[in-house]
């Protein structure tokens, strides 16, 4: 029986099995072994003359094999052998030494830790070759790898960790200190089921290299850019912690969502002359973006203890339309159905959100009395709420109530500083609308307690009307009169004081006043009357100037007879009246008897301009005045008005004056009865918002052989 061969370390035949065993293995390549509780290292002859070393110059030690791998190295082949040994697991690395020649040689380890008495780690042994791939090209795409700044590993087709580069190793290292030799799916169970292992598994099955975006829960929690492609030895893995991208992208998106829907908010609370309107359209702009539904609530009248009277919901909507009829009916009801405890009463003594994160049914269940609202609400279910006030001017104007059912997660602070945002605008737009209501209303109310009604003597017929200009700080100086003089004769007066505000409005009743005063008193013509009046606001020192046309209309007992009536008129420095005398052809027609509609042509309409404008009033005390007359057929239409009914951006006066001559005409061919033709004149010359107030008088003339027309009313002499 032949001598068995002295083993590498020189033990026992007993104690060297192992070692043959992974010699054979290992087809005759060195081997190690590394005693963890002394230290020692050895290192058999062939492990030697692979390192380039002799028993000579190897003294043994962890320290010198260290010092022979490549520096580049060291930290890999170090966390690979701390693995090994803390998981008493196998050992495999390949990596370069630098050779006593100063050449690099690539060298392929494997091995394995091995315990000892108290179950941990007491040795490890393995074998290592010349791996035969140390090529340059080899050593600086290594290199390339190690240094990158990126995260870079590669899975065997096991789905084994086989490399993972330094910055890999840190961005990993809250699940592992070594990934390297662990299962992917083991190591990172969270991965299982998403986007990280469809396309792993749908690269390695394909062949086809993969890219994606996803997030990776705690320890990790982090979002990731990945590109991995297949190669022969399993699967190549690229990825970026693109969590701080990804944040700033969400905050980029948030602030563009942010802006959008303040953008749309502001667009409905401009886009109609009614605020009320535009704060009614917040609800379907704040669903779904914000919300499964919302409803939308005005406070009317005056702040202080708000009532439930006070409120009303003018806006709601629903996501999805199956259930916009139970919100509309759950808006009708609810107020009458709350609650004094109820959270939107709470909301009108705040200035922040009052918030419901979680079982919204029930909470707000409880503060409904029972009754069909309380059913519609639990059936709408909710599971999240938020009532919002809508700020303005130091008040709450409203309240936004939003609801999220159990779908959608409750809402969170960018929602709620939004919400806060959207909020301030309404509740401001409804705010400015009060106050400008309640402004305009004053001013209005003074304006028109200086204008009375006119008289309507025998068979003329008298109608006037005011209307105030959109903006509150127009409402002033024009004014309508219409007075019996006391020889019979009835006048009709239309004025403008020259300013629009309330000093105007105050002038205009000091004018109007001595106007109607000395015309009273006197008994005198229009020529005469504004004579007299310009010489008393000098005089007084009355500081205003203003436009007026005073008409007087009279009639002999011949006339009478006839069926004419004399209109005298002064000018100063008025836009002229209009007449409108319709004819067929059998002569002058009455419109109260048009039965078959004439056409405009039929109708002729004058400018009565006279032989001179004069000046305007309070220009120069003691300038001569002059009047005009004409005679008038019955059933003529006299139409006295001021500026703001002519004039508009883009058109002059004489386009202006053109225009309201042919609404004369075909308001009188359709023979529209007085009180309708004048609110047909303000709605077909003025745009949507009145830029100034407006004040007219229209006098038409009905035939008097026979009773006076139903439509005129009855005669108010005085």
């Amino acid at each position: 029986m032949p001598e068995p061969e002295p083993n590498p370390f020189g033990e026992s035949d007993a104690e060297v099995a192992p070692w043959l065993a992974l010699a054979v293995e290992a087809a005759g390549v060195g081997v190690f072994d590394w005693d963890l509780s002394t230290g020692e290292l050895r290192w058999d002859d062939r492990l030697l003359a692979l390192f380039g070393r002799d028993r000579s110059t190897f003294a043994g030690t962890i320290k010198d094999f260290n010092s022979y791998v490549h520096p580049d190295d060291r930290d890999r082949v170090a966390r690979a052998l701390a693995t090994a040994i803390e998981s008493l697991g196998e050992y495999e690395a390949e990596y370069r030494i630098i050779l006593p020649s100063g050449r690099a040689r690539w060298i392929r380890a494997s091995g394995r830790a091995l315990p000892g008495p108290d179950g941990t780690a007491a040795r490890v042994v393995g074998a290592a070759i010349d791996s035969g791939t140390g090529t340059d090209a080899d050593a600086r795409a290594f290199k390339v790898l190690e240094a990158m700044p990126t995260a870079f590993f590669a899975l065997n087709r096991d789905w084994r960790f086989t490399y993972v580069n330094p910055v890999a190793q840190r961005l990993l290292g809250g699940v592992s200190a070594d990934p390297v030799g662990h299962v992917i799916w083991e190591l990172f169970p969270e991965a299982v089921g998403t986007d990280f292992e469809t396309n792993y598994r749908r690269a390695a099955e394909t062949h086809e290299p993969v890219s994606f975006e996803a997030y990776y829960p705690p320890p990790l929690d982090d979002w990731y850019e990945i590109r991995a492609w297949p190669t022969p030895d399993g699967l190549s893995v690229y990825f970026l912690d693109i969590t701080e991208r990804r944040a700033a992208q969400e905050a980029l998106e948030r602030h563009a969502r942010r802006s959008t829907m303040l953008a749309a908010v502001t667009g409905a609370l401009t886009d109609t002359m009614d605020p009320e309107t535009g704060v009614g359209r917040l609800a379907s702009l704040l669903v779904p973006e914000l919300a499964d539904w919302c409803i939308v609530t005005t406070v009317d009248g005056p702040r202080g203890a708000v009532t439930r009277r006070q409120l009303r919901d003018i806006g709601a909507w629903h996501v999805d339309p199956d259930q916009q009829e139970h919100v509309d009916r759950y808006a009708n009801l609810r107020i009458r159905a709350l609650r004094d405890d109820a959270f939107l009463f709470r909301a009108l003594q705040a200035t922040e959100p009052i918030i419901i994160e979680r079982d919204a049914t029930e909470a707000i269940s409880a503060v409904l009395e029972p009754g069909e609202a309380r059913d519609l609400y639990r059936r709408l279910a909710p599971e999240s709420a938020v009532v919002v006030p809508l700020r303005g001017q130091g008040q709450t104007n409203g309240l936004l109530t939003l609801f999220r059912s159990a779908e959608r997660i409750p809402f969170v602070r960018d929602d709620l500083d939004l919400l806060l945002d959207v909020g301030g605008r309404a509740g401001l737009a409804l705010g400015n609308a009060r106050a400008f209501t309640e402004q305009r209303d004053l001013a209005e109310g003074l304006q028109r307690s200086l204008l009375t009604d006119p008289p309507e003597p025998d068979h003329l017929h008298v109608v006037v009307r005011y209307e105030p200009a959109a903006d509150v700080a127009q409402v002033g100086g024009d004014w309508y009169d219409s007075f019996l003089q006391a020889g019979g004769a009835i006048n009709v007066v239309i004025g403008d004081v020259v300013g629009h505000d309330t000093a105007a409005a105050a002038a205009m009743g000091q004018v109007r006043s001595l106007l109607r005063g000395i015309a009273m008193t006197t008994d005198e013509g229009p020529a005469d009357v504004l004579s007299r009046t310009d010489a008393v606001i000098g005089g007084l020192r009355v500081d205003t100037t203003a436009s007026v046309v005073m008409a007087r209309f009279e009639q002999t007992p011949q006339e009478k007879a006839e069926g004419v009536t004399r209109m005298r008129w002064s000018n100063a420095g008025h836009p002229p009246p209009l007449v409108a005398v319709a004819r067929d052809g059998d002569g002058v027609v009455d419109p109260v008897d048009v039965t078959d509609r004439l056409a405009p042509a039929d109708v002729e309409v004058r400018e009565l301009w006279g032989h001179d404008t004069n000046l305007l009033l309070g220009l120069f005390p003691d300038v001569d005045r002059t009047e005009s007359v004409i005679t008038l057929p019955r059933g003529a239409t006299v139409l006295l008005y001021t500026d703001g009914l002519v004039e508009r951006r883009g058109e002059g006066l004489v386009d202006g004056i053109a225009r309201l001559a042919g609404v004369l005409a075909e308001l009188t061919a359709e023979g529209v009865e007085l009180d309708r033709a004048c609110d047909e004149v303000l709605r077909r010359m003025l745009p949507g918002r009145p830029e100034d107030d407006v004040a007219l008088v229209a006098v038409r003339l009905h035939r008097e052989d026979r009773p006076r027309p139903a439509e005129a009313g009855p005669a108010h002499p005085a």
